[in-house]
């Protein structure tokens, strides 16, 4: 009589381990990029979308304690009034100048800290961050006590010196838009900066070899090698820029909390916050919100258009 082995018995009465489907699933290359996103789409959907839907319905609602009406457009015809076209052209100054500032400057400091003629490098970029990691509203009540009205205050103690007589800083036009601006800019410089090194660092080194055998001067250079490689960049930094121009607020309220004399340093967002937080206007409130997402979708979509951010690159 013929005896099975032990060892081959037991193989055959073990049971047989089928492979997990799910975790098979959740490895596969489909799944697995949609899980790493799913954080990002979920904060969306909670954080962006939802507020968005909710704000729209809102802005044609008349919102009163317990009693809330659907009325229409009749929030969207008290849109454009004085006070809102005040605001507007206020904002659109402000981007004007805060793209210009934060797209050129950071270009040329980026390019300068990239050359050879720079030092202690690592403690430049390094220290480029740390304004970005101060508060909004700490770093405005510096800024309001260096700009102060009184012939004590920093900036008008510098004027003194140079000659010139003291400013109301915070009581002029040109005076409250430069404040607003500077702060943006002190804020968000070394950001850019960043950016735009990070970038320099994959121009390849071998086409200036080739443009100092050919004679090129250091502008040729800088125009036909490093600025078109900076061009994904800069379209990138542009649009943040407008965007967050549009968005600004708290640049404004930290220098004129109660409101600005003449609305000089009235913002689009100020106008929002005025109406529908501090009037308990939230229906008109949220018609501001609607209008000003459409400004900025249109602005960004044209400003992208004319950057050439949607064409395809040559192959």
């Amino acid at each position: 009589m013929i005896s099975t082995p032990r060892n081959t018995t037991q193989e055959l009465a073990a049971p047989i381990k089928r492979p997990n489907r799910l975790l098979n699933l959740l490895n596969s290359k489909k799944v697995v990029p949609y899980i790493f996103v799913s954080p990002f789409i979920l904060s969306l959907l909670i954080f962006s979308l939802y507020p968005s839907i909710k704000a729209i319905i809102m802005s044609f609602q008349s919102i009163l304690p317990g009693e809330i009406t659907f009325i229409g457009l009749k929030n969207y015809s008290r849109v454009f009034n004085p006070t809102f076209y005040k605001a507007l052209s206020n904002t659109t100054i402000y981007v004007i100048l805060t793209v210009v500032i934060l797209t050129v400057l950071p270009i040329i400091f980026a390019v300068l800290l990239d050359s050879k003629l720079a030092k202690f490098k690592t403690f430049f970029r390094a220290s480029l961050f740390v304004p970005a990691l101060a508060s909004t509203i700490v770093s405005g009540m510096v800024f309001r006590l260096m700009f102060g009205e009184t012939d004590t205050a920093v900036a008008n103690q510098f004027l003194h010196w140079i000659g010139l007589d003291s400013v109301d800083w915070r009581y002029n036009a040109w005076s409250g838009m430069f404040l607003m601006v500077l702060l943006c800019s002190w804020k968000w410089m070394g950001v850019n900066i960043i950016y735009f090194l990070a970038a320099l660092q994959n121009v390849p080194k071998e086409l200036f070899e080739a443009a100092d055998m050919d004679g090129a001067t250091t502008l040729k250079k800088f125009r036909y090698i490093t600025l078109p490689f900076l061009k994904p960049v800069t379209i990138f930094v542009v649009t943040i820029s407008v965007i967050a121009g549009f968005r600004m607020f708290e640049e404004s309220f930290v220098f004129w909390e109660a409101g600005s004399p003449g609305n000089i340093g009235l913002t689009v967002v100020g106008y929002l916050y005025q109406q529908g937080i501090q009037q308990n206007d939230m229906g008109f409130g949220a018609a501001i919100g609607v209008v000003l997402m459409l400004i900025i979708f249109i602005v960004s979509f044209i400003q992208l258009i004319l950057t050439g951010a949607f064409k395809k690159e040559d192959q």
